[in-house]
């Protein structure tokens, strides 16, 4: 039965509301854990039990964070890391082009500087050279340097890592492993295949913080001291989210503090890139996976590869502006190149059909820098994994996204072995691949095949799910600080969404390219204030513009907004129907 009567909303979504176990499971923990409300529905949503919740609500790094020993291979990278600190040799960072690459190459270079050493950065640049280490690169890498670290990239760069002849390789990754590892001096992997995969929710990032953890261990050990590990979780939390690793476990004790971290404003690069995206307060999941992460990506996807990196391993506050700077023009130009992608690509996948297990879209001229953004975008519309290619010649690069249940990267390793694709990897949530022109049929469609027998395509493509109902005049600045505890939010624990119900639209205006800002109310009580990111790319804009007076439900998330030391609730709008 669809919330509140929608059964197709402006978005043509139907709304579905909590289950009748999510409820009982709430008044369960309103009981026993004697929590708000709001907290309670959200946690029983998230699937929280009563006597897990006090540990939920406040995770420690000291209760969940692993030891490094679990992984193999650990001991020995940390071991051979620390032999070139000792004897000042010469380190490369081989690093892949996205936040979780950059951000994993900034703690390296970070705890390097601190023990006194400069290392080289490497990243390829995403159309001349693709993704990982390629045989010219690490050659001569392996000519000047003694040590080569490459991070979240090499698992599967066999022939990358042989051609570094006179270099110890050491990997720090997290996708999926093949049957045979490169030979290097060490793989640090969770998602090696003789990994038992319980830590394989890490994102690269994490994988190196747990190196250092190591090296931390083994200088003690040694009568030293090393660099303070907890003043770089800003990094590792920033990577987490941006690489859209579930916030479950772990992940939730790293980017809970690394928001406390970065809100202390002492990185540089994270300063300048927070001043000039203009975000006004402390730091929230959101902001990482929405304002800073696509800021940091822009270099890797439309510019110069290593500006993101170089960012957020800088310690200058003049050289961090500028380069935010430029950082934040390029991620206009990225958003101007996707919308023209985007655009595109839905109507061709809209053509095939949206209720297949896979959502795919491929054609020429695309820049390679925007499919993965755009494969979120059909992702998020559809509720199906998501691929999306841009050829050049005979051959395509792409890049997929996938939806909770559904492992991705698994799939594009099959079919890679199956030698439908010319290479291709990933992870549960993401995967990049490429393919010849002449295959990409038949890959498509044994990679539809491959996600149906996950289960791909039998959620309900326009379902948006609710938490309940919401007056104006409850959706305080209290409510929201209640809520938060429950985070952070992100993949694997969304926030909460509610629905205000038979809402009088009072002001409604178009700002910048195809936002909608309005404020609304039940005409009887206070009014709330709303944002509609790209409400014009849906009927949602000009049906709300133009609302004659005609009533609405709304549905969205609450925001907190800080201005001149006073906090404002503001609703970030998803979605809308007409009401009666």
């Amino acid at each position: 039965m669809s919330f509140l009567g929608v059964e197709s909303s402006l978005t043509g979504r139907r709304w579905v509301g909590p289950s009748s176990e999510t409820d009982r499971l709430a008044e369960a923990l309103m009981q026993s854990a004697a929590l708000p409300r709001p907290i309670c529905q959200t946690l029983a949503r998230l699937g929280v039990a009563p006597e897990e919740a006090a540990g939920y609500l406040e995770p420690k790094l000291r209760d969940l964070l692993p030891d490094p020993r679990r992984l193999q291979d650990m001991e020995k990278a940390a071991a051979r890391f620390l032999e070139e600190v000792r004897r000042k040799g010469k380190i490369a960072i081989f690093a892949d082009y996205d936040v979780d690459g950059g951000a994993s190459a900034a703690l390296l270079i970070d705890w390097l500087r601190q023990m006194g050493l400069q290392a080289t950065l490497y990243i390829p640049d995403r159309i001349d050279e693709g993704y990982g280490p390629n045989e010219p690169a690490m050659a001569e890498l392996a000519a000047a340097h003694d040590l080569i670290v490459c991070v979240d990239c090499g698992t599967l760069s066999h022939d990358a890592v042989a051609a570094a002849k006179g270099a110890d390789v050491i990997i720090l990754d997290h996708h999926l492993g093949g049957e045979t590892l490169p030979d290097a001096l060490a793989v640090v992997n969770p998602n090696r295949q003789d990994e038992p995969g319980d830590l394989g929710h890490l994102c690269a990032a994490a994988v190196v913080f747990l190196m250092l953890v190591e090296a931390g261990r083994q200088l003690r050990e040694a009568g030293q001291k090393g660099p303070d590990l907890m003043a770089m979780l800003d990094l590792v939390a920033l990577a987490t989210v941006a690489d859209v690793a579930p916030l479950k476990g772990v992940n939730r004790a790293f980017v809970q503090q690394g928001l406390k971290v970065m809100a202390g404003r002492h990185r540089p690069g994270l300063v300048a890139l927070s001043d000039v995206s203009r975000l006004d307060s402390a730091p929230t999941s959101y902001h990482l996976g929405f304002v800073l992460g696509p800021r940091v990506n822009a270099g890797g996807r439309i510019g110069k590869a290593d500006l993101g990196a170089r960012l957020l391993a800088c310690d200058n506050p003049h050289e961090a502006q500028a380069m935010a700077d430029r950082l934040d023009q390029l991620n206009t130009e990225r958003r101007e190149i996707e919308t023209a992608v985007r655009d595109a690509a839905l109507e061709q996948a809209e053509a095939r059909g949206l209720d297949a297990p896979l959502v795919w879209a491929a054609k020429d001229g695309w820049h390679p820098g925007v499919v993965g953004i755009v494969a979120s975008r059909l992702k998020e519309a559809t509720n199906r994994p998501a691929i999306v290619i841009g050829f050049e010649g005979d051959e395509g690069k792409g890049s997929g996204r996938s939806v909770s249940g559904v492992d991705l990267g698994a799939a594009i390793h099959r079919l890679a072995a199956e030698g439908l694709l010319i290479k291709g990897g990933g992870h549960r949530m993401a995967a990049g691949l490429s393919v010849a022109r002449d295959k990409l049929e038949a890959a498509m469609a044994r990679l539809s095949e491959l996600l149906e027998r996950q289960g791909a395509g039998t959620a309900g493509p326009r379902d948006l799910a609710l938490d309940g109902i919401l007056m104006p005049g409850a959706a305080t600045p209290e409510l929201v600080n209640q809520i938060e505890t429950a985070g952070p939010f992100g993949a694997g624990a969304p926030g909460p969404r509610y629905a205000f119900p038979d809402m009088q639209i009072g002001f409604a205006k178009r700002v910048g390219a195809n936002h909608l800002k309005l404020r609304f109310g039940d005409g009887m009580g206070p009014k709330l204030d709303a944002i509609a990111f790209g409400a014009y790319d849906t009927e949602i804009g000009a049906t709300l513009e133009a609302h004659g007076g005609a009533r609405f439900h709304l549905a969205g998330r609450l925001d907190l907004n800080t201005w001149g030391g006073r906090q404002t609730v503001q609703l970030r709008l998803e979605d809308a129907a007409r009401a009666g």
